[in-house]
């Protein structure tokens, strides 16, 4: 029986040492990386990476916009039949959109499934002009409800997500509003699985893949600019618990749709086994951090200090028309563009070797795989640090942990180096060390 359980764990532990690879290999391809993934049900972190560093909500964006507007329905100062007026200014909306005219009018409930379905811009403007009198109203009130739901990292300039330098949040804050429209509103959360709506003789289709590809997967939202990549929030259950997970940055809907069911699998696969007790799940193999918080992200006023994007590409989620290796002007990570500078690593210090800290960035049941982990740290730190040395401490009793460390650093050393793994998309925690 031991022989199979160390069998199980060997295989458990490979399963989640490979996606973490993955999720470093997609955080050094692309700086706009960031990722989260929670169970609802105990508010667990099961992975996180970049998780409170600013981004660009684009789309998602309209999960607030929803919010509100079902407020209005709970409290009766809305119903789903009420005809909502178009304005000139929502109808001068770019693409996405469901090409309403000036002077029109739309029902509240085509207007939800608009947003969710075709994440329509010029619907978006018709609610915020609806409950907020103008959109920069609405984003005024946009803004102070995600204050008090506890998106203290978020600020919206406009309903739709469409770009706008000042308008920044997190994937973890992101993480939060679709926890909050599905415990809040569980009466209109199966709006965000609709894949498809008609209006006026046109039938729309969703671009949210996952809700129709991956298992267990019922809703919530994607999202597009330039700005910010292919982000999505996602929500899944199985075995009748619940994860939502974020991810921010993706170079393509179809990169961001993989490593998204990548996330979840292994989300579901570490629910799983500390459901079950088991040792591997509570061991820092995943690098949850606790102990070491991300570095406060970039306010809107920096933001807006930092150089404008050239000719922007249209919000909405056009993720049929939109890609990074065919739009013409700025590319991910090039010198203009406008997060670059939020994302850029601070000053190499100098290193001042002989300290009693260590950097951990996994705990192995096999000893060549936390060895592989610690080295592959050592050179993503090479620029940083100098003579950085590798340690697999053992730890023993009948199920052995390897814990793969860079060690012999001293705190302040420590911390810089873990800040930069981290940014990279490298799960670590920062331990002292005898």
């Amino acid at each position: 029986m031991r022989s199979y359980n160390r069998h199980y764990l060997g295989v458990a532990v490979f399963f989640l040492f490979c996606f973490q690879l993955l999720a470093i290999d997609t955080a050094q391809a692309n700086p706009r990386y960031a990722a989260i993934v929670i169970d609802v049900e105990s508010g667990d972190v099961l992975h996180s990476a970049n998780a409170d560093a600013t981004r660009y909500p684009a789309s998602l964006t309209k999960m607030m916009t929803l919010y509100l507007l079902f407020e209005a329905l709970e409290s009766g100062n809305m119903h789903l039949s009420q005809p909502l007026p178009v304005s000139s200014h929502a109808a001068s909306m770019p693409a996405s959109k469901l090409w309403l005219a000036a002077g029109s009018s739309i029902a509240v409930e085509d207007a939800i499934k608009a947003l969710v379905v075709r994440s329509a811009n010029d619907v978006a403007v018709v609610v915020a002009e609806a409950l907020g009198g103008t959109e920069s109203g609405f984003a005024r009130m946009m803004t102070q409800r995600a204050q008090e739901l506890g998106m203290t990292s978020t600020v919206f300039r406009n309903a739709s997500g469409l770009p706008d330098n000042d308008q920044v949040t997190t994937a973890r804050d992101m993480a939060t509003l679709s926890i909050r429209v599905m415990q809040d509103f569980p009466q209109y959360y199966h709006y965000f699985s609709t894949q498809s709506f008609t209006y006026r003789g046109t039938t729309h289709t969703s671009h949210n893949r996952l809700v129709r590809n991956y298992p267990g997967a019922d809703g919530l939202k994607t999202g597009f600019i330039r700005a910010s990549g292919f982000n999505v929030a996602t929500s899944a259950i199985r075995d009748n618990r619940r994860i939502v997970s974020v991810v921010m940055g993706g170079f393509t809907a179809a990169s961001r749709d993989t490593h998204m069911s990548d996330l979840l699998d292994r989300g579901f696969a570490r629910l799983s086994m500390l459901q079950r007790g088991d040792w591997i799940a509570r061991a820092d193999v995943l690098g949850d951090r606790m102990e070491l918080p991300d570095s406060p992200p970039a306010s809107a006023q920096q933001l807006a200090a930092a150089p404008e994007s050239r000719a922007q590409a249209p919000s909405g989620d056009s993720e049929q028309r939109y890609s990074f290796q065919s739009e013409v002007g700025i590319e991910m990570g090039s010198a203009d563009d406008p997060i670059r500078a939020l994302i850029a690593q601070a000053d190499a210090p100098q290193q001042r070797s002989g300290g009693s800290w260590a950097v951990q960035v996994g705990a192995f049941s096999d000893a060549d795989q936390a060895r592989y982990l610690a080295s592959h740290a050592a050179d993503q730190l090479a620029s940083l640090l100098s003579d950085v040395r590798v340690s697999v401490a053992e730890s023993g009793g009948d199920q052995r942990v390897f814990r793969a460390r860079l060690v012999d650093l001293q705190e302040s050393d420590a911390h810089s180096a873990c800040h930069s793994l981290r940014a990279q998309g490298m799960d670590c925690m920062v331990v002292a060390h005898n």
